[in-house]
């Protein structure tokens, strides 16, 4: 790490330009190369680790932006829950939580990982013993079948 960690740190100060954000990035690359498929070397290290810290670094961008974008917005007055609302969304949630329960158990251990839990399809599949493709798809039948659900609910 010490042969290209100060061009690894130029390249995110370009992309990122704050101190702090740098060490974050710098941080969360070596996090993933620790995490990276059970310990092992990936074969090309230099081009994984440059191109994880490329993404991580425009995932921090993204996040300020849209922070920024948020921030940004004016505060309106239809924000403010009524007791309608808050029993709206009440209601909302416990049938969703009702039918997440009613979902097989695979699809509904990959939506509990990844919605509830917000782990990486990587994670799960580590967990689960399935491959992450999998993982996806198995979320992916479960949005549908929520959807179809609920969809009959209105």
């Amino acid at each position: 790490m010490q042969s290209y960690g100060q061009e690894l740190v130029t390249m995110l100060w370009r992309i990122l330009g704050n101190e702090q954000d740098v060490c974050d990035a710098y941080q969360d690359t070596f996090l993933q190369l620790a995490h990276y498929e059970g310990g092992r070397k990936p074969e090309h290290l230099k081009a994984y680790v440059f191109r994880t810290a490329n993404n991580i670094a425009i995932s921090m961008l993204r996040r300020r932006i849209a922070e920024r974008n948020r921030l940004s917005r004016p505060i309106t007055t239809t924000s403010v829950s009524s007791p309608a609302r808050e029993i709206d969304s009440k209601y909302l949630q416990e049938t969703l939580r009702s039918y997440i329960a009613q979902l097989p158990e695979h699809l509904r251990n990959v939506i509990t990982l990844r919605d509830l839990a917000e782990l990486s399809y990587s994670q799960i599949s580590r967990i689960l013993g399935i491959s992450a493709a999998t993982a996806r798809v198995y979320r992916c039948k479960a949005i549908q079948l929520l959807s179809v659900w609920m969809g009959k609910e209105e």
